[in-house]
């Protein structure tokens, strides 16, 4: 099993975002300090992935976590969801244990 799953819905959803980036480009997901609840999700596109990046690969995406995030995110599935109140990628982390009501921040 990967350190970070990406789900179909994800992965399509990053092939179309990409799609007019260069060969190799995908989307990025870091945590970094912040948020209501002590860290926060970053989550864009990237043109290629750092030398030291977990590149997780599903049905032609690419997925690219740094290694300082990577311990936040283990076992994480980025999942894209599309709900009454919008449409965004989701991160679900079991490594949290308190999130703010959107799921952008959370606390480990």
């Amino acid at each position: 099993m990967a350190d970070v799953a990406l789900s179909a819905a994800a992965a399509e959803r990053i092939k179309s975002v990409v799609a007019n980036e260069p060969a190799g480009a995908g989307l990025r997901v870091a945590v970094e300090g912040g948020g209501c609840s002590g860290f926060q999700y970053e989550i864009a596109v990237a043109q290629a992935p750092n030398g030291d990046d977990l590149i997780v690969e599903r049905d032609g995406a690419r997925l690219f976590v740094d290694p300082v995030s990577l311990p936040y995110l283990l076992g994480s599935e980025v999942d894209w969801v599309d709900e009454l109140i919008g449409a965004s990628f989701k991160v679900k982390n079991p490594n949290a244990v308190s999130s703010c009501g959107c799921g952008v921040s959370f606390s480990v």
